[in-house]
């Protein structure tokens, strides 16, 4: 599918506002969706979405447990589809009203214009890509952790030095990439995979020593799909700032905002508490490598 010209959907943006007779117009495009300037823009249900009246939410395909469950992000289960809809509810927008999109990691938060509302993904906010996209407030805070088959050399690791001669692998593009190239530093190049799917098979069938993934995920693998493998352990959030996963807009969206805000009051609630203890409670904590 196609996304319309970015004039026409401005366009359309602002006829949908002026016929809701909000307050005042959606923020600038160059503004980045600043808290201050938000108003009657957030009125509920009346948003400058991309189908009026109704909110478009993106996520990938498979939706991977605990994150989504039965691969299906529109049945309110899941921690992110719980979190997806919370959040719509905020908005305005019942369940009825919410259009589940397919849209692959990666493409997310890849510069150009988005066929989507938000896209929940377990995407991190980064510097580098707020470059392309807008971000929400965080949902969750999450760290990176090291899955290993049991009996292995790498499942004895005590330390990030340990791991250095491992070969390792994770999803391309991801933080957890990230994390080997720059904290482990092995030495030898990690092997990168388009799917998750793909490294849990290149563990399973030996073809690298140990994946790393974020911790609810860690814990969901060895629960669930490689029970031969254990957590050896998580990383410490680098810089001193925990790693967070927020939603994803297009950038300069005059929605995000109207996001953040109903992100920040599901936090101030206990709403998020509230599905995070449901969905990942059994994420509890891992050894720290240092």
């Amino acid at each position: 599918m196609h996304p319309a010209p970015r004039a026409l959907r401005h366009a359309a943006a602002a006829v949908v506002l002026l016929a809701a007779a909000v307050g005042c117009a959606p923020q600038p495009e160059e503004s980045g969706g600043s808290p201050a300037s938000t108003g009657s823009a957030c009125a509920k249900g009346a948003l400058a979405t991309r189908t009026s009246g109704k909110l478009t939410i993106a996520t990938d395909q498979p939706a991977y447990e605990p994150w989504f469950k039965d691969d299906d992000p529109a049945n309110g289960k899941g921690f992110e589809s719980a979190v997806a809809y919370a959040v719509a509810e905020r908005l305005g927008y019942g369940k009825d009203k919410v259009t589940w999109q397919t849209v692959p990691f990666n493409k997310a938060f890849a510069p150009g214009e988005k066929t989507f509302d938000f896209d929940i993904n377990q995407v991190s906010v980064s510097q580098e890509r707020k470059k392309a996209v807008d971000f929400s407030s965080g949902y969750y805070d999450v760290r990176q952790a090291v899955v290993a088959l049991k009996g292995s050399k790498a499942a004895k690791a005590k330390s990030i030095a340990d791991l250095k001669g491992v070969r390792l692998g994770a999803q391309v593009g991801t933080t957890s990439l990230d994390y080997i190239d720059d904290v482990v530093r092995p030495t030898r190049a990690p092997a990168a995979y388009g799917k998750n799917d793909q490294a849990k098979s290149a563990l399973k069938n030996g073809q690298i020593d140990a994946i790393v993934v974020d911790l609810p995920t860690a814990f969901y693998i060895t629960g669930a799909e490689v029970t031969d493998a254990t957590i050896v352990g998580q990383f410490e959030n680098q810089g001193g700032t925990p790693e967070q996963f927020g939603l994803v807009l297009d950038k300069g969206s005059a929605l995000t905002s109207c996001v953040s805000r109903a992100v920040d009051a599901l936090r101030e609630d206990g709403t998020l508490a509230k599905i995070e203890q449901r969905w990942l409670s059994d994420a509890v904590d891992a050894p720290v490598l240092k």
